[in-house]
């Protein structure tokens, strides 16, 4: 039973993960600018941020891997930015629902010995 709430705690961290993502394409897509810069915004914070994650966070196989602290504030800065985009992009609830899984998560995450 433990392996399968394991493996659910993790999946939805991926998918969590990939939601960011797709929030920060979203917010860019949505702003109120020209063409070009919806087009630079909304391709271009998700691979900025994409990037970001590959060196600091990606599963033991990222160059400059964070841990303890860093990697916590790391990890509450990429999502809470995800639960931003949502808000700034007008999906208030959505953002707040990102906001609590993402939270709900991580607690399971410590009670499973995932941190």
């Amino acid at each position: 039973m433990l392996t399968v709430a394991k493996g659910a705690v993790a999946a939805v961290m991926f998918f969590l993960e990939l939601g960011v993502l797709l929030a920060l394409g979203y917010w860019g897509f949505t702003r109120e600018v020209n063409i070009l810069m919806k087009i630079l915004l909304g391709l271009g914070t998700p691979a900025v941020f994409a990037t970001l994650w590959g060196l600091f966070m990606a599963g033991g196989k990222a160059p400059h891997q964070l841990h303890g602290i860093a990697r916590a504030v790391f990890e509450v800065v990429w999502f809470g930015a995800g639960a931003a985009a949502l808000a700034a992009s007008g999906l208030v609830t959505a953002g707040v629902v990102f906001a609590i899984v993402y939270v709900v998560d991580g607690v399971l995450r410590l009670l499973t010995d995932q941190v």
